[in-house]
């Protein structure tokens, strides 16, 4: 019996040759579609699961919202691991890593060998066991023990030493000399990016700032023993972190600690400050893992849709076979298995095209996922399962309506007639409906999505970013001598202007406190320090609102003269940019030798805001201050003109100052686009997948306009021969559909609206949704379906009229 409806379903696919491959089409595309999507959701999901026992690892972070409306914080302060390890026996180990830029690249020597390596971490020696990464060479017990301890990962010890074991072998970090203790595998889906690991000791952080409350300056991680509740653990660590004193307010601190699951950090800290962790988004994960299902769901309705309109031509066959004895059961398993035949050949091709294209989705993602049915026996299980739940419910409808048409009726007529239209055409036009509804919403989706990361590209950021070259300073000759070395860069032809600082744009900022005088009542906020020189302002464009900008004629600048944004005025209660000048501040200098030491100075001037983050972020309360200790990045404005000459005399200069050390920079408008590569790819993939999903969609309404110049084969001969025109005839076939397309966008715009709306209140700043994109997206799925069935209308319209009349 299954051999038989195995070649009756083979002779039909034959048989109906442009059916079936249309059906295929469709089916191949969204089962592709589903299936890189797929594998890219379930890569994004596995982010840290690979490690031992991550299930009991927690990460401590703070909402500052007492603060700050929506602000959440991820480092923490140092007394945070020191307190849960001492204090609370549920934790079983602690590990904190101190916060620096991952993604700064380090001097690493050996021998003659010299290279850059980024992702140096200092940390407790407790951290390979919170994070249990397997090792290649050595051990991770006491690998940690010493301050000249350091523990590479295997990419980076394959670079340095090459194929050899190096446990015990020196290396030289910014020409400070290590001994290797260990080496680690290196995963992808660890959401810290570290590359070589030392000791806390080797961080040289006095004793007196590892007890303090405020320096939040650490990312922590607790192990909790096995059956512990962390929501309790939370709630007594949280009692405890509010009864301790903020010394500048007199008054609890204004943080809550929270406990992350580890397996939570990497997909659920998108909106975290000052987070350099390896991040993703939920957000884009939910959002394509929706855009998968809309895809397959339109490919399976396309089956409905094209099943449903061939079935005119095989009411016969149905009357025939009812009528030698077969029941409407067998009936409903032999169109089930074509359907599962088509489907099995359909996930055949989509498995092909997903080898295919793979390589490409990972080099435009920038993952290794892999998809190889011979390795991984589990892929080969799930698309068996697809061809199953895909062929059984593309399949069940039109099996039903098939197996139901009565043989009296369809043997006596060479037309079938569908005289229970009233029942079923609803669902035909239904299915039309929801496809164009999801094709609509995905219009609208990717016109949105673009306009915003236009708008992130192109805003107004408040200085001028374009032409500025961006480096960091090296060498103890060019930090002693950064005065000389500025002054040499500013005689190079083409260089406009040169500062050096902490705080460009881009790059890393400061978060601290700074204190107002008012009535003599002091009071603490917490601002972001850009530590600056005298050049910063005109360096970058930035733009005075009132006062003056920092200058060697006035020598109080040096040491007691602050500078302030627009939204500091705001924050600090100036009022106007008029009366903040002149206004005193107070702020604790970063002095190891002397903590206690205070600087005191006044307002000199106000800039406008200006971005120095990425739009996600609203534009902070900023304090401006020369501040040489801090200084550590140059910023070189240059003219357009002749760049790569340019270039190449300011590593002159460099080579002056810092032979020991190469040059490597960057672009600042190279910078802050990086910030947006998660949405410039999703802008991508959107205008990918919404391109799939008409294509597909169009070829379900291919189907029922085939359908309905079918049925109404004898009207259009009749019409014809009474004179109408093709024109008329393609107006009579396509008014139908069209009003189809007016309500699926009824439904769509709402949808639409709400959805993105959503999405761009993860933006600070972000546009409003412009009216005429609904109207362009309805406006080109109308004409698109126009299209589609125009090409059966006139099809139908171009055909002579006596040959359907004759047709009986």
């Amino acid at each position: 019996m299954l051999r038989n409806y195995l070649k009756t379903a083979y002779r039909n696919l034959v048989r109906h040759k442009a059916f079936s491959m249309i059906n295929i089409a469709g089916l191949a595309l969204g089962l592709t579609t589903c299936l890189l999507i797929g594998l890219f959701v379930y890569d994004e999901l596995q982010y840290d699961k690979f490690l031992p026992e991550g299930d009991r690892v927690y990460r401590i972070y703070n909402d500052m919202s007492a603060r700050e409306a929506g602000s959440t914080v991820a480092p923490v302060p140092p007394m945070f691991g020191t307190t849960l390890e001492q204090e609370f026996p549920q934790v079983e180990q602690v590990a904190r890593i101190l916060m620096l830029q991952f993604d700064a690249n380090n001097l690493v020597e050996v021998g003659e060998k010299r290279l850059y390596e980024n992702g140096r971490t200092f940390t407790d020696p407790t951290f390979f066991e919170v994070f249990q990464l397997p090792f290649k060479y050595g051990s991770p017990e006491k690998a940690l023990a010493d301050p000249s301890s350091i523990v590479l990962s295997d990419k980076m010890a394959a670079r340095v030493f090459g194929d050899k074991d190096p446990v015990g072998e020196k290396i030289s970090v910014n020409k400070i000399p290590y001994i290797v203790r260990g080496v680690f595998y290196s995963n992808d889906r660890f959401h810290l990016p570290v590359n070589f690991i030392q000791p806390m000791e080797a961080a040289e952080i006095p004793a007196e700032r590892m007890k303090k409350w405020s320096w939040q300056q650490f990312y922590t991680y607790v192990k909790l023993r096995e059956g512990t509740d962390p929501q309790f653990v939370e709630a007594q660590f949280r009692d405890v972190v509010g009864k301790q004193i903020d010394p500048a307010q007199n008054r609890p601190y204004d943080y809550v600690p929270h406990f992350q699951p580890l397996h939570d950090v990497y997909l659920h800290s998108a909106d975290f400050k000052y987070d350099q962790a390896i991040r993703g988004n939920i957000t884009y994960v939910k959002a394509l893992s929706i855009v998968a299902v809309f895809i397959l769901l339109i490919a399976c309705f396309n089956f409905v849709n094209l099943a449903t309109a061939k079935s005119v031509q095989r009411a016969k066959e149905v009357g025939v076979r009812k009528a030698v004895g077969a029941s409407r059961s067998q009936l409903v398993v032999q169109f089930i298995a074509e359907t599962l035949l088509l489907t099995l050949i359909s996930v055949i091709f989509a498995a092909a095209l997903t080898s295919l294209l793979l390589p490409s989705l990972n080099a435009f993602t920038g993952k290794q996922m892999s998809f190889n049915i011979f390795t991984n026996p589990l892929l080969l299980l799930l698309l068996l399962f697809l061809t199953v739940v895909v062929g059984v419910l593309a399949g069940f409808y039109p099996a039903l309506v098939l197996s139901g048409f009565q043989p009296v009726k369809v043997l006596k007529s060479a037309v079938m007639v569908d005289s229970r239209v009233g029942r079923i055409q609803w669902l035909r036009h239904g299915l039309i409906v929801v496809q164009f509804a999801l094709s609509i919403f995905l219009i609208i989706s990717a016109f949105v999505v673009f306009k915003q990361v236009t708008y992130l590209h192109s805003k107004d950021l408040g200085f001028n970013r374009e032409q500025v070259m961006f480096f960091q300073m090296r060498g103890e000759q060019m930090f002693e001598n950064y005065e000389t070395f500025k002054n040499e860069l500013k005689k190079v032809p083409g260089i406009k202007n040169v500062s050096i600082g902490y705080g460009f744009p881009g790059d890393a900022t400061a978060g601290d406190g700074i204190t107002t005088i008012k009535d003599g009542e002091q009071t603490n906020h917490s601002v972001t320090q850009l530590m600056v020189d005298y050049d910063y302002v005109n360096t970058l464009d930035v733009k005075l609102r009132a006062g003056r900008a920092f200058s060697k004629e006035f020598r109080t600048d040096a040491d007691q003269a602050f500078m302030i944004n627009e939204t500091a005025v705001r924050e600090l209660g100036f009022g106007t940019p008029e009366k903040a000048l002149g206004q005193p501040l107070r702020w604790n200098i970063w002095n190891d030798v002397n903590p206690d030491s205070i600087k005191e100075g006044k307002i000199i001037g106000v800039v406008k805001d200006f971005h120095f983050k990425s739009l996600y972020e609203r534009v902070e309360p900023t304090v401006l201050q020369i501040f040489p200790g801090a200084y550590w990045k140059v910023a070189v404005k240059m003219d357009a003109a002749d760049v790569a000459g340019t270039i190449a005399q300011v590593k002159q200069v460099w080579s002056k100052f810092s032979p020991d050390y190469p040059i490597e920079y960057v672009f600042m408008d190279e910078n802050f686009a990086k910030m947006y590569k998660a949405e410039d790819k999703l802008k991508t993939l959107l205008w990918i997948f919404t391109g799939i999903a008409i294509f597909v969609a169009c070829l379900g309404l291919f189907g029922l306009a085939a359908y309905a110049a079918e049925r109404r084969k004898k009207e259009i001969g009749i019409r014809k021969v009474l004179g109408a025109e093709n024109a008329t005839i393609v107006a009579l076939l396509s008014k139908e559909f069209l009003a189809l397309i007016i309500v699926a966008a009824l439904i769509a715009f709402p949808l639409a609206w709400y959805a993105m709306s959503i999405w761009l209140q993860n933006f600070a700043y972000r546009i409003d949704i412009p009216v005429w994109v609904f109207f362009a997206a309805g406006i080109t799925a109308a004409l698109v379906a126009f299209l589609t069935v125009s090409y059966q209308a006139l099809k139908a319209a171009s055909m002579n009229p006596v040959a359907n009349l004759r047709f009986d």
